[in-house]
């Protein structure tokens, strides 16, 4: 599966955000050692090489967008809603089966339950949109605050990611 992320740099040029925002995806694919991937790979906008992600799957995107211009606004709020739908989603998910399910079924999980629950308590993967400089997923409205509060200079830099 595919989906684009983004994430929130510190930097004081396009070129600078890409090199920032490069090392954040490198976390989350796990390219150190210590690192846990959480995607299988990433692909910038400005890669012209990709046949099957990136622009070749999504079209033209801008590589990097100052958060305070129109551009970055646009994707910025793009990240923040789809965080908040996948919740709001794997919350009624949970929901429902809670009300409608016996434990013996949300023991057995056939209806994916339990993965709702881990994706609604995750802190980086696939049910996240936005991610901040140190790789960490932003998860509610105040940790996104804070980040937006951080800088004067930040930037956002989406990817395509396949997990």
């Amino acid at each position: 599966m595919h989906q684009i992320i983004y994430a929130l740099v510190e930097a004081e040029s396009e070129e600078d955000a890409l090199e920032q925002a490069t090392v954040t995806f490198d976390r989350l694919v796990g390219a150190r050692l210590d690192e846990q991937p959480v995607f299988d790979y990433y692909v910038t906008f400005d890669d012209e090489d990709a046949t099957v992600a990136g622009k070749a799957r999504w079209g033209e995107q801008p590589v990097a967008a100052r958060v305070d211009s129109h551009e970055g606004a646009r994707l910025l709020k793009r990240g923040w809603d789809a965080t908040v739908a996948e919740f709001e989603r794997n919350l009624e998910k949970v929901d429902n089966a809670l009300d409608e399910m016996t434990v013996e079924e949300l023991m057995h999980d056939k209806a994916l339950v339990r993965h709702a629950c881990n994706n609604i308590g995750s802190f980086r993967g696939h049910s996240l949109f936005l991610y901040d400089g140190h790789a960490n997923g932003i998860r509610n409205r105040s940790h996104l605050d804070r980040v937006l509060d951080s800088s004067e200079s930040l930037w956002i830099v989406p990817a395509d990611v396949h997990y």
